[in-house]
């Protein structure tokens, strides 16, 4: 499995050396060595294993999944190191992890300055690790004698199971040719809205995985003179926040579907909701004084502007956050302190459960809310059987459960992140900003990692520390965390 991912991987960087040849940005070299040697180190250990047994469990599920990502962002870092665009292992790591978990931070000073190569691999990274690697991957692992359904558990281990198909590769065909297809005619509307090819495939392919890594230094704000753009990319990054089997639904005219989704109209409602609050806030209370003058109109949307803008802005980076994609047209941190609070709780929420966002997702806060209140209704009648329902059927006692495992353990992990942030010296909104962000693959923060920031600032071991919190983001927690407990080791019965 190692070695199918790294001939993966080495494909597409050999993609992006023909994409630094036909620029001539002087990267080819570096990424094409990058290229080759990943391949051929996957061919290697193809080799090596073949006469292997082509069996994967639940246990070797885990493992494959976990060792995969942590793989295929060492063998992501080399285009970068070997073009000495990122010389640093530690910044090129760094860049290339929050690539696949699309978490879109960067260490990145001057992006525009950049070869096109490396611009176009860093978007790819983003848009590899939207669908995610391994399922992906399953897809064409009947090639191999060996069934997916293990590795589809533990790359998406939230609680919605629902399937396109019975067999789980056909499921992750039906999901990727959606995925190719959104992002295909993003890519076209960009195009025509404005944006050149270039910026219009690399900007598709992060909103798609939203992932938010932009080819300019001021993200989507280079293009605050251009409305239409602007809406193009939000209402991309609400598709990429709904649940692609949904999506998929929706394109074979199976629009009831949709629409009587619980999960699909929560999350729109609550973006329709938080955008009329937060563009009127803007509109009526922001303090247009406190621009900054060196953010090309990244700073505050009020000054070019009336309603409309504000409105833009708003809709734009509620959407943004709420699906993790982390583009910026406007550094929120700035828009009153009210605001500021509603931003970081939008970093808890995620967006649908089978999207390629990260965070919570809102399925999650649906069926825990639920449970909560109908604990009132069996404090009083205690004999009662008082299922919690979703969808309008009954959700078993172990989900329920798992839900509430899954909240008390993110609150732990980002208590414990945000801490560990503090210990290493940064501020308290930095700290709690930076843990929040990364463990909910959002991207922007607060404090010294705001949308008018990077994450470059961050001390060495603070970028390991971020890098890991991203992965255990990106990987919902449990697929990560089961390989450090006893039990996973021990028992022979998993």
């Amino acid at each position: 499995m190692m070695g199918l991912l790294l001939m993966f991987n080495g494909s597409f960087m050999l993609v992006a050396a023909l994409v630094s040849f036909y620029y001539k940005d002087g990267a080819t070299k570096g990424i094409l060595f990058a290229g080759i040697t990943t391949w051929l180190t996957g061919v290697l250990f193809r080799y090596i294993t073949k006469d292997f047994k082509k069996e994967i469990k639940k246990r070797e599920g885990y493992i494959v999944v976990t060792l995969g990502w942590i793989l295929m962002s060492l063998s992501g870092s080399l285009p970068y190191m070997f073009s000495e665009s990122i010389p640093s292992f530690t910044n090129a790591f760094f860049e290339t992890i929050s690539g696949y978990t699309t978490t879109g931070a960067s260490i990145l000073n001057d992006i525009e300055s950049m070869p096109k190569g490396i611009l176009f691999w860093r978007s790819t990274t983003h848009w590899i690790g939207g669908m995610g690697i391994i399922v992906l991957t399953i897809a064409i692992l009947p090639l191999l004698g060996i069934g997916g359904m293990q590795l589809f558990a533990a790359e998406a281990p939230g609680p919605s199971a629902d399937k396109l198909h019975p067999r789980i590769t056909d499921t992750a065909k039906r999901l990727w040719y959606v995925y190719m297809g959104l992002t295909a005619i993003e890519a076209v509307l960009l195009k025509i809205a404005g944006m050149g090819v270039f910026d219009a495939v690399n900007h598709a392919m992060s909103t798609l995985s939203t992932g938010g890594f932009s080819t300019k230094n001021a993200s989507v704000a280079h293009w605050n003179d251009t409305p239409a753009i602007q809406y193009i990319i939000t209402v991309f990054m609400v598709l990429a926040g709904m649940n692609f089997v949904l999506s998929y639904f929706a394109f074979k005219g199976k629009i009831s579907k949709v629409l009587h989704d619980e999960e699909f109209k929560t999350y729109i409602l609550n973006i329709i909701g938080i955008t009329i609050v937060v563009a009127l806030v803007i509109y009526f209370r922001a303090d247009v004084s406190k621009v900054p003058t060196e953010t090309q109109l990244i700073a505050h949307p009020m000054v070019y502007g009336p309603f409309e803008s504000a409105f833009r802005h708003a809709f734009f980076q509620v959407v943004a956050v709420v699906t993790t994609t982390g583009f910026v047209t406007a550094d929120f941190t700035i828009w009153t302190p009210f605001l500021t609070t509603i931003f970081f709780f939008l970093m808890f929420f995620g967006a649908s459960a089978g999207s390629t966002s990260g965070g919570v997702k809102f399925v999650r806060h649906i069926i825990m809310l639920k449970n909560s209140f109908l604990e009132f209704k069996r404090s009083i009648h205690p004999n009662a059987i008082v299922p919690v329902r979703f969808n309008n059927k009954s959700i078993s006692q172990d989900i329920v459960f798992n839900i509430l495992a899954f909240f008390i353990l993110y609150l732990l992990v980002f208590s414990i992140g945000s801490l560990v942030f503090g210990i290493i010296g940064l501020d308290f909104m930095t700290s709690v900003g930076g843990a929040a962000s990364s463990l909910g693959n959002v991207g922007p923060a607060f404090g010294k990692l705001s949308p008018v920031n990077n994450f470059d600032s961050l001390p060495a071991i603070g970028k390991w520390w971020s890098a890991f919190l991203m992965l255990l983001g990106r990987l919902e927690l449990f697929t990560v965390l089961i390989l450090f407990t006893p039990y996973f080791w021990r028992t022979n019965k998993f």
